[in-house]
């Protein structure tokens, strides 16, 4: 049996599923397969994977099912001792694979293995920023302030957190095991990492090297970040029925993460306005978010005025000079936690 089952849903991603699939292919550990889950791709994407000429790729085809119906079916079919996650636009480092199956297996009660992630742009070039979440000690509480993960492709699963977090669904007319959230269309990673939180008592753990590298682009919109907020508040709803006790005190608190997190990715595509309404929201819900996180919420603050008030020629250069300095700063953390 193949040690490990990787999992890529394909979905328009034509320009970037070769790298994808090929940085899985060069990975230094080698006992693995590839799931390549054609979600009704309307593009050449599925057609690009065709010429790949390696026996541990499969390619699954189905009718659109969304992100999350995707995921299931990889995991239906996976066979792998572990499970890990790609998106079509995302790469991994060589080594990836290999320091997680080493992180688990080191410790038997680690569910899931998460490292850092490297921002790229749509070229693929590294943007020198990171995402930087706390990696040990996670609980729910945690989980609610914000996703540590920080992508779907940052990840690897033991098979059996999935096997204690599975539920029967006939979304599509018909009874099947699921694992994530079908009637989810968005953040339904974060869901069902709450979920493996809430039922079950597998570890959640993050390794500091930036070993995904997560890209960034330009085709987001403002009403898509609206609908994400949408989308959290009935999550919130959802995981309360699970255990109130545990979500119901944190929910307003959960909600003003949220809203900031929104406003930093709105500041990234460039919507002023909508940046300012959320992280105005956002304190509004939990002014205590400048007291909590200081620095990144004053700097969302600032990012979101300065993009709406600012002519946007002007603004990119103050953007260029401190993500400059914010990578060196986390470049600098990044060596460190490795050192330790």
């Amino acid at each position: 049996m193949e040690k490990i089952s990787v999992i890529i849903p394909i979905y328009k991603v034509e320009r970037y599923i070769a790298d994808t699939v090929q940085s899985v292919l060069d990975q230094t550990y080698q006992k693995l397969e590839v799931l390549i889950i054609d979600d009704a791709s309307p593009d050449r994407s599925v057609e690009i994977c065709r010429q790949f000429n390696d026996p541990r790729l499969r390619i699954i085809q189905q009718e659109n099912r969304g992100p999350s119906g995707a995921l299931n079916t990889g995991i239906r079919h996976a066979r792998g001792e572990y499970i890990a996650l790609l998106d079509g636009d995302d790469l991994w480092l060589p080594d990836k694979l290999e320091k997680h199956i080493n992180h688990l297996e080191s410790l038997p009660a680690l569910g899931v293995s998460f490292s850092r992630s490297s921002f790229i742009d749509e070229e693929g070039k590294s943007l020198n920023n990171y995402n930087m979440p706390p990696l040990k000690g996670l609980t729910v509480y945690h989980l609610l302030r914000g996703n540590p993960l920080g992508n779907g492709s940052a990840a690897v699963y033991r098979r059996q957190v999935f096997k204690d977090i599975e539920f029967q669904d006939d979304l599509h007319g018909y009874t099947e095991k699921c694992y994530f959230d079908e009637h989810l269309r968005m953040s339904q990673d974060i869901e069902c990492l709450l979920r493996i939180a809430l039922q079950t008592d597998w570890q959640i753990e993050g390794m500091p090297e930036p070993l995904t590298l997560y890209r960034i682009t330009a085709g987001g919109v403002s009403s898509d970040l609206l609908k994400k907020v949408e989308a959290w508040e009935g999550i919130l709803d959802k995981l309360e029925s699970y255990n109130s006790e545990a979500i119901a005190p944190w929910k307003k608190t959960s909600m003003a993460y949220e809203l900031k997190y929104l406003a930093r990715k709105a500041i990234r595509i460039q919507e002023g306005q909508t940046a300012v309404k959320l992280i105005n929201r956002a304190l509004m819900t939990h002014w205590q978010l400048l007291l909590e996180e200081p620095p990144s919420t004053v700097m969302t603050c600032t990012g979101a005025y300065l993009l709406w008030l600012m002519p946007r020629s002007f603004y990119r250069q103050i953007e260029a000079f401190i993500l400059s300095v914010t990578g060196a700063i986390q470049r600098q953390r990044i060596f460190y936690s490795q050192f330790r």
